[in-house]
């Protein structure tokens, strides 16, 4: 049975106004459905809500700026429908851009930061070891718990912004001890070291462990020690979308899993071993037209970081390619960009950058559907849904060929 402290009593019957007197009581009412027994206090948000998804979002977030919302930790924002910093890159028509832009600005009004990205923890944004937050977007969720050992829950449109504006959040899920041990472990000694150095390896990995333990938190042994956050973020992005994973561990890599033992927590475990077979299956089940002729690239989801993009301008030829590749990321790259002299040489190469949004969640490429190639399994999972576009998956490298080659190019000696 959830207690409130008298001071969560007293901000839901209005004593700190109105937007918080709502907040207090959503969040309150997610604790009782969640079966916490008290509310604890955070240490920062990001907010997913900024993304337009209907009117009522708008109505929900101007009716906190109506009330006096103000957020009581800090708070990043998710990616929003609308490229602020080069309007026209978005196609949109005039109620989804008034909608999207008053339901962007009413975030800004509540205190939260401008940063309108899907990987904050790229951004600046790193909760300590151990501290509660409370953070929306499923990739950024399985980043913040597994990577960084944060503990947050994957909270949704619109209760994060509630947890912002009072400071708490239920005290249920991955914010308690006995809910972050794993129960399945998955075994990579059959695949051989070659694979699990390969960038490209990451989200076809992640997009198989969303399908095979949904919301269960796993514990993956076998992967190198030196397995860096580009990769890790690409596998949580995957098993994120394919599933409803928060919480994974990777043996002498995460902070929760120094070693397995750890990561279990005396738990009896379930093993699944990992075959080539398997990987494979999971590869192919990420391309939805792989005969078909491509149109665009597409990258960044989650946002390209500046690694990444160092990998890309190793990749680019002379001249232009023949088909456009879009890079989707953050505002903090593109300024990482500026200041090292990079973002002229890639406008040059004619690469479309995207910022503040992405391709999956905004009208940006051509209408009427068509077919792209990413490296990203949550585009993969994505784009036949959201944007009507058939999917081919491939390594970055095959990407850039394909963009150059005007024609699929993919090196099946990866997977062999």
């Amino acid at each position: 049975m959830l207690t409130l402290t008298p001071a969560d009593r007293a901000a839901a019957t209005g004593g700190q106004g109105a937007a918080q007197a709502m907040a207090m009581r959503i969040v309150a009412e997610a604790g009782r459905l969640l079966g916490a027994n008290r509310l604890i206090d955070i240490e920062s948000a990001h907010i997913d809500g900024c993304l337009y998804h209907g009117d009522s979002g708008v109505e929900f977030a101007e009716r906190l700026v109506a009330g006096g919302g103000r957020v009581n930790v800090p708070a990043t924002l998710n990616a929003g429908v609308l490229d602020l910093c080069q309007p026209g890159t978005v196609k949109a028509d005039p109620h989804l851009r008034e909608m999207g832009y008053r339901l962007q600005s009413a975030y800004e009004t509540l205190g939260c930061r401008p940063s309108w990205t899907c990987a904050p923890y790229q951004a600046g944004h790193r909760p300590a070891f151990g501290q509660h937050v409370a953070w929306g977007e499923s990739n950024a969720v399985a980043f913040c718990n597994s990577v960084l050992g944060a503990r947050t829950n994957r909270y949704g449109d619109f209760l994060d912004i509630c947890c912002a504006l009072t400071g708490r959040a239920p005290e249920a899920g991955l914010h308690l001890d006995e809910n972050r041990h794993a129960t399945v472990v998955v075994d990579t000694a059959t695949l051989s070291s070659a694979l699990k150095d390969l960038d490209v390896f990451y989200p076809v990995l992640g997009a198989w462990l969303g399908g095979a333990v949904g919301d269960a938190v796993a514990v993956i042994d076998g992967l190198p020690a030196d397995t860096g956050e580009d990769k890790l973020k690409a596998l949580g992005a995957g098993a994120a979308s394919t599933g409803a994973v928060g919480l994974f561990h990777v043996v002498g890599v995460t902070p929760e899993a120094p070693t397995l033992a750890a990561a279990l927590g005396g738990k009896e475990p379930q093993t699944i071993r990992l075959t080539p077979d398997m990987v494979r299956a999971a590869r192919d089940r990420l391309s939805t037209a792989a005969d078909a002729p491509v149109d665009c690239v597409a990258l960044g989801s989650p946002h390209f970081s500046i690694d990444e993009f160092a990998a890309l301008e190793r990749l680019l030829r002379p001249g232009r390619p023949r088909l456009p590749i879009h890079v989707c990321t953050g505002r903090h790259v593109i300024d990482e960009l500026e200041r090292q002299g990079r973002m002229q040489p890639l406008k040059d190469a004619g690469i479309h950058l995207i910022v503040d949004t992405c391709v999956v969640i905004a009208p940006i490429l051509p209408a009427g559907g068509g077919v792209l190639m990413t490296n990203s399994a949550k585009f993969a999972h994505y784009a036949p849904g959201n944007i009507g576009y058939g999917v081919v998956y491939g390594s970055l490298a095959d990407c850039v060929a394909t963009a150059y080659d005007g024609v699929l190019s993919r090196d099946e000696s990866l997977w062999q």
